[in-house]
């Protein structure tokens, strides 16, 4: 039986690349931004009190970061751009699409820090200093570090500065589910120079998507489970990185309490952090923020929104949906949507949404690579007598 599993690992790491490259070539959205069909918005379901509007288009939107003066990043996977929104008159709608940056590999990362622009590359991390003033013929990219390696798999990247000052960069685990070392499946930390790397926490096979808590200042991250354990198992991940050094279980455990069939018997649970809790088999959890805005009913505030990218290799598609996870005293205690719909009953999808954002107005945004569009979400309280 080991020997199967082994085999099925070997096959997966040789096809997985280039089924993703693949898939990369006919899901992208190579059409300019502004000759795109116009988005069946009225086939989604929004939550009770909710609006949904088009923010803006932008080919193959991932991660999103916002500048100091509201200038909106966004990253890319497989068109390998860099792109700026801007929204001059502030009525909720990015009039202006900038294309930043050009080939580059996989720049799924952005980040912003004293009015510079940080893009993750797969093997590098890149910086475009003073960016605003040059959107139009940005700057030659300082290289901040080119020591990451050189996989594909899962080698694109989420980007974030910590409560700390170090800049988080995850690197995926080189596989399906297989062991290996640092720094595979980890959560690295470096000082905005490039300097001092160090891992912040193990056992992580795939996270696109984390953030702290404002009020404990903990790290939470989504963590995309392993293929091939079957349609319902295992299940993505919620996790709470309450301190540096935690192993939290890949390849050896999944979710809250899965045994890897391979790789259990080689490492103890108690070792592990398990899964501060489940969000679903096969979802695609990526990226999340804590919930900090205005707008919303003052129940949203420290809840986390996240964005679920959708199963590839499930019987029945799973996920499609952006997601909230209502927090009590510092805990996650049930998960719902906000919006769902991006996939039909007859697994026809039309959207993958990718990343989150919260605006200065409390709105928040999210893209979708697949569809090309960046969106925003709002909320209108409703009249009295209503």
């Amino acid at each position: 039986m080991q020997s199967r599993y082994r085999l099925l690992n070997t096959c997966t790491a040789l096809l997985l690349p280039l089924l993703a490259s693949c898939a990369g070539a006919i899901n992208a959205p190579n059409a300019p931004a502004d000759t795109r069909a116009e988005p069946p918005l009225a086939k989604l379901k929004i939550s009770s009190g909710f609006e949904l509007s088009v923010y803006a288009r932008v080919p193959n939107a991932r991660q999103m970061v916002l500048s100091t003066n509201g200038t909106l990043f966004v990253g890319t996977r497989d068109s390998g751009s860099v792109y700026a929104v801007l929204d001059k008159d502030k009525d909720g709608v990015g009039e202006e699409v900038v294309s930043v940056a050009r080939n580059l590999d996989s720049p799924n990362g952005v980040e912003f820090r004293d009015g510079s622009l940080y893009v993750a590359e797969n093997s590098r991390i890149l910086r475009y200093d003073n960016i605003e003033s040059r959107l139009k013929s940005a700057p030659k990219p300082v290289v901040v570090t080119d020591s990451y390696p050189k996989d594909r798999h899962h080698g694109w990247k989420y980007i974030r500065f910590g409560p700390d000052g170090w800049l988080y960069v995850p690197v995926g685990a080189p596989c399906n589910n297989c062991e290996s070392k640092d720094p595979f499946a980890s959560i690295t930390r470096i000082k905005p120079d490039g300097s001092g790397m160090e891992i912040f926490a193990r056992g992580v096979r795939n996270t696109v998507g984390f953030d702290w808590d404002p009020v404990s200042k903990q790290m939470w991250f989504t963590d995309n489970g392993r293929d091939w354990l079957g349609d319902n198992s295992p299940s993505d991940e919620l996790n709470h990185a309450a301190k540096a050094g935690l192993n939290f279980g890949f390849p050896y455990y999944h979710g809250r309490a899965i045994a890897d069939p391979e790789f259990a018997r080689k490492r103890s649970p108690a070792d592990m952090v398990p899964a501060a809790f489940e969000l679903g088999p096969h979802v695609a959890a990526l990226g999340m923020k804590f919930y900090n805005g205005t707008m919303f009913p003052k129940d949203c505030v420290g809840d986390i929104i996240y964005a679920e990218h959708g199963s590839w290799n499930r019987a029945q598609k799973n996920g499609y949906r952006l997601m909230r996870v209502h927090m009590k005293e510092g805990r996650p205690v049930s998960v719902e949507p906000l919006v769902s719909g991006f996939v039909d009953s007859k697994d026809k999808v039309w959207g993958r949404p990718v990343d989150v954002i919260v605006m200065a107005d409390g709105s928040l945004l999210f893209s979708d690579d697949f569809g090309g569009l960046v969106y925003r979400l709002s909320y209108k309280a409703p009249s009295a007598g209503k």
